[in-house]
């Protein structure tokens, strides 16, 4: 089919997938990128050539510059249809996007439906009160058995207390008791009156002895 049977009409066919536009605007977008390059090349070229004669050539320089304008609105067209392309393509992609996590929700929803299919809310609420109900069975066994029977716990909090503050006042009582007082002082050795008389002798022997070599040295 001719294009303009494409575009006018004819024989419809299947809309293209929405990777398959974003294919093809990418491809798009590569060949005008590419005459994008081409045209600013030219038109830095036919700059040039109006600078280069300017001076010696008018008319060739004239001739560069319209052509210059021409190759620069025809640039200003690539630009607006890149970005044209640029904003078809971020819908698309937004698009996919959002197509693949509807799919995604719809497949867990369907899921999910499938795993309550079975499934009863009153069925449910009786088994959490069974479960309640034999939890509150369990604590009472527990408590039952946990309690002592027959051994006497009956006793008196206060009858205690008072006990405990009077073993309390007699320690306190007997710690006051038992205090030492000031300690005694060891008496001090005493002189033996012997002694006191021996060492003035020993002193005199000495001195005697000491004499008597004198004498003998003379």
């Amino acid at each position: 089919m001719s294009f303009f049977g494409k575009l006018f009409g004819g024989k419809k066919e299947e809309p293209p997938s929405t990777s398959d536009a974003i294919q093809k605007l990418r491809e798009t977008q590569d060949l005008l990128t590419k005459k994008q390059e081409y045209l600013e090349k030219q038109i830095d070229d036919c700059y040039l050539t109006a600078k280069q004669n300017s001076s010696k050539n008018r008319r060739l320089a004239l001739q560069a510059l319209k052509r210059k304008k021409r190759l620069e609105k025809v640039l200003q067209q690539v630009d607006g249809t890149l970005t044209t392309l640029e904003l078809q393509k971020d819908a698309l992609e937004g698009a996919n996007t959002n197509a693949a996590v509807l799919i995604s929700m719809k497949d867990a929803a369907a899921a999910l439906k499938n795993a309550h299919k079975n499934l009863d809310i009153d069925n449910v609420h009786d088994i959490m009160d069974d479960i309640a109900e034999q939890h509150d069975i369990a604590s009472e066994i527990s408590n039952a058995i946990s309690n002592p029977v027959g051994f006497g716990e009956d006793v008196d909090e206060d009858e205690l207390m008072k006990q405990l503050e009077e073993l309390e006042e007699e320690e306190l009582k007997k710690g006051l008791i038992d205090v030492p007082g000031p300690t005694k002082l060891p008496d001090l050795p005493t002189v033996d009156e012997g002694e006191k008389v021996k060492k003035p002798a020993k002193k005199v022997e000495d001195h005697d002895d000491l004499k008597e070599l004198e004498n003998w040295a003379l």
